[in-house]
Parts: structure tokens; C-alpha cells; sequence
């Protein structure tokens, strides 16, 4: 039986109607589309290699233990796959608010949690594929080294034949039970095993405790109340996008140029977008604190081949105050540099940990007490969130036709009005921006100004190398 972790359960738990928690991804490509039929049989020849897709989430009797994934006895393809063309002209205004549509609906819990849809009509005779997929299945990473399943290397390769599959029938209630138990009494012995080296090794057990302490105590401090702003408060369930993209290369000649990492010249990049947005809303930006969540993936090749959610988090204040871009990309990459060095990371992981091993029962409560909390009084510890996943720099392709651009999404939750996903593709950065409908519905400024300032500093850096 297969038990969701503690961040996939917590997942499921922030939903309340207004808060949906699905990740999502649209790729363009150029060409007439397939037929739809062709793109069905495509993802019937992929279901055995992406077994969860044919799997729902079921609860454990009085939540005595974590939701386990159980195959769906009733599993529709054509449920999953939906089929939608844009009005002409299908410029990328239209595409946008088809996006703001489609990831304003949450995915059914009866099903599977995931939906694609074949989007035609697109300007220029492009068309996409829009996967939404639920954040208790996959973080980034995931998602990415799904899509790469999902699609092809190569533009020749033929569609294979579905295997057979039969649904495995739903474990009682009081196996679940059970089963929930012997995982918590796993997850505690596995932790034990880690004492003996601890008393072997009390050193560095102690500096390990320290430097997760330390790492604790920053996180905490750093979630101090900002000053409120027009991009944090209540948000509904009606969700705007934009997006924007720019070259991979001037990043790396940026960073070339003026030091740093690709991370640090692109929220050097976003906090200049926020700047331009700040502006354009009427903020004080030499007075605005914007504090964004910056996951940070912790996973690696354990050979357990499960998609799930491995990750951390950093907690940043964007500097916003920083007119200049290139002094904004110093003032990056000077307390990135920093904030790495915290602990804060270790603190992330160390939380995780504990989440696994805490009852159940009382994880729910407390995270259904707390989304109710900040649905009625609201949050001000965090303005934004920004999350930038690499992907693949080869070019995928689907029937024959090669993706010439992803565009990512991420949900946004209560004191949240606007998120940033940034993705990477075969030479292309890739921006995504949501938005709440009601109180953000001016989005796209943020997304031409992150690529805006990528443009200035990449000439800039151009000049500064040619001497």
C-alpha cells in the first residue's frame, strides 16, 4: 500500500475551495495539431510507465493514518483528456485567460488528479498541451521528469500499444489502518537507526543540531508581519496568468558579466518585475517589503522512481528598493549567498521529517485550523512565491511535433495574490505568473518586466565583455 508523505498530505489539506493546489504546465508547438484521437492513443501507450495517473487518493478511517494512493476501479481516459480551441485571433491575451479558466477549477477528488487538455487556434497556427496535475503527486522536478515520459526524444518514434492493466480492488478500511500504523513505526525506526551514529560521532550530531537550531530560529525570525502591500491579502478562487519568456543564453552571459549564479540574475530579474508592478499598483517601493517562498528541491536518484514531492524551502525578501538592475543583481547574489549559508534549507528538511513521523490525526487538524485561520484573519509573513525548476535543454517532441515552448504554473494560497513559476527549456526561460482574478487581475505587467530586465542587463553585459 502506498502512503502520501507528510508535504503530499499537507498538500491536500490547504485546499478549501479557494486555495487549489495544482501545479500545471502548458507546451506550444508549431504545426497543425494532431488529432485527437492520436494524442489519446499517445497517453494510453505511456500509462504503465506513469502508474499514479491511474491511481485516486483514499482516505484512512477517522484519520488515523495518511491518504494512501489505491488504483481507480472506474479509470476513464477520456475523462482526462479534454479537447478546447481558442477565438480568433488566439493571441497570447486569449491563451492567458483560457489558463486563468482552466487552473480556476480544482480537480475532482473522486478521480485521478490530473487533467489534460489539446488547445488549438493558437496565434500563429500554434497549438498546446496543458497538463494539470495536482501538487500531492509531484513537486517540480517531478513534474518535469514526467513531462519527459510523456513526450518524446525523438520526432520519428512511433505511439506503442497500451498494456493491459487491471485495478487493484481498494484495501479495507481496517488494513489501511494498520498499514498506516506500521509506516509510523517504520518511519520512527528508520529514524533510530540514525542514534548509534550520533552516539559514535557526538560531534558532529551536536553540530548538526546546532546548525539545524540556528537554521530554525532564522526561519522563524524571518516571518515577522510586512507592511501590507496591494499584491498580498484575501484572495477567491478565480485565477488570472500571464506569461513572458526570454533567452537562456543572455542569462549565462549576464551572469558571465556580473557574477553570480543563473538562480540569482533571475530574481534578480523577478524583483525588478515586482518593482515595475509595485509602481504601476501605487506601493511605496522604497519602503516595501516583498518576501517570496523559494522551494528548493531536495531530491536525488534513491532509485525509488516515486514521483513525489521532495522539497524544501527558503524564506526572501526581493529587493525591491534596488532601482538599478545591475546593483539589484549584486544585492542577489551578496544575500543569496547568505541566506544559503543559514541553515534555513536543513530547518526546511528537518520539519519534513518530523511531519512523517507526527500522527496524522493531528497534522490534518492542525493544518485545517490553520488555512481557516488565514482564510478569516489573513497572512502578512509572506507576499509571493517564486519557484524556478531546470528542465530539459533538448528538444521534446509529441506525435512528431517538437515543443517549442513550456509555460509553468503555480497555485497561490490565502495573503497570496500573485506567484511566479519559472521553468527552463531547450535555450528558453520560460515565465509564468498567476494571479488572483478579483484584486490581480493586472499580471502581465510583472511578466514583461522580468523579461524586460533581462533584455537591459543582457545588453549591458554585452557591452561590459565587448570592453
Amino acid at each position: 500500500m502506498e502512503r502520501l508523505n507528510a508535504l503530499d498530505a499537507e498538500f491536500l489539506h490547504i485546499e478549501d475551495g479557494i486555495v487549489h493546489m495544482h501545479i500545471a504546465g502548458a507546451c506550444v508547438f508549431d504545426d497543425p495539431p494532431p488529432p485527437f484521437e492520436d494524442l489519446e492513443r499517445l497517453v494510453a501507450s505511456k500509462l504503465h510507465l506513469i502508474p499514479r495517473y491511474r491511481q485516486r487518493v483514499r482516505s484512512v478511517p477517522f484519520e488515523l493514518g495518511r491518504p494512501v494512493w489505491v488504483d481507480d476501479p472506474h479509470f476513464d481516459l477520456g475523462y482526462h483528456l479534454r479537447h478546447t480551441a481558442l477565438p480568433t485571433p488566439g493571441d497570447d491575451a486569449a491563451f492567458d485567460r483560457l489558463m486563468g479558466r482552466l487552473m480556476s477549477q480544482p480537480l475532482d477528488r473522486e478521480r485521478p488528479l490530473w487533467e489534460g487538455w489539446l488547445v488549438e487556434g493558437l496565434e500563429g497556427g500554434q497549438w498546446a498541451l496543458v497538463f494539470k496535475i495536482h501538487h500531492c503527486m509531484v513537486d517540480g522536478i517531478a513534474g518535469v521528469e514526467l513531462l519527459t515520459i510523456l513526450l518524446d526524444l525523438e520526432a520519428d518514434t512511433a505511439v506503442g500499444e497500451p498494456q493491459p492493466w487491471e485495478p487493484r480492488p481498494e484495501p479495507l478500511g481496517a488494513l489501511k489502518v494498520f498499514d498506516a500504523w506500521g509506516g509510523l513505526v517504520s518511519n520512527a525506526l528508520a529514524a533510530a537507526r540514525g542514534i548509534p551514529r550520533s552516539i559514535a560521532h557526538p560531534i558532529d550530531a551536536a553540530h548538526s543540531t546546532l546548525t539545524t537550531a540556528e537554521g530554525t530560529f532564522r526561519f522563524l525570525r524571518r516571518l515577522a508581519p510586512t507592511k501590507p502591500l496591494s499584491i498580498e491579502g484575501p484572495i477567491g478562487p478565480h485565477r488570472a496568468y500571464a506569461h513572458s519568456s526570454a533567452s537562456l543564453a543572455d542569462v549565462k552571459t549576464i551572469r558571465t558579466a556580473f557574477g553570480g549564479t543563473i538562480n540569482d540574475v533571475v530574481l534578480a530579474a523577478v524583483s525588478g518585475g515586482y518593482r515595475a508592478l509595485l509602481e504601476e499598483r501605487g506601493d511605496d517601493v522604497d519602503t516595501a517589503v516583498v518576501r517570496s517562498l523559494v522551494p528548493v528541491s531536495t531530491r536525488h536518484d534513491d532509485g525509488s522512481g516515486v514521483a513525489d514531492n521532495r522539497v524544501t524551502a527558503l524564506l526572501y525578501d526581493l529587493p525591491v528598493q534596488v532601482a538599478e538592475p545591475i546593483e539589484r543583481l549584486e544585492t542577489v547574489h551578496e544575500e543569496m549567498s547568505k541566506l544559503k549559508a543559514s541553515h534555513i534549507a536543513e530547518a526546511g528538511v528537518m520539519v519534513t521529517s518530523v511531519g512523517n513521523l507526527a500522527p496524522p490525526m493531528l497534522v490534518g487538524a492542525f493544518s485545517r485550523m490553520a488555512i481557516n485561520g488565514m482564510h478569516r484573519f489573513g497572512q502578512r509573513s509572506l507576499n509571493t512565491v517564486t519557484t524556478n525548476v531546470p528542465g530539459p535543454q533538448i528538444p521534446l517532441y509529441c506525435l512528431g511535433h517538437e515543443m517549442r515552448e513550456y509555460r509553468p504554473f503555480v497555485p497561490i494560497s490565502h495573503g497570496i495574490r500573485v506567484g511566479t513559476a519559472i521553468l527552463s527549456y531547450n535555450g528558453r526561460l520560460c515565465f509564468g505568473i498567476t494571479g488572483d482574478y478579483e484584486s490581480m487581475p493586472d499580471v502581465g505587467v510583472l511578466a514583461d518586466a522580468v523579461t524586460a530586465d533581462i533584455e537591459y542587463l543582457a545588453g549591458r553585459a554585452r557591452e561590459y565583455l565587448a570592453g
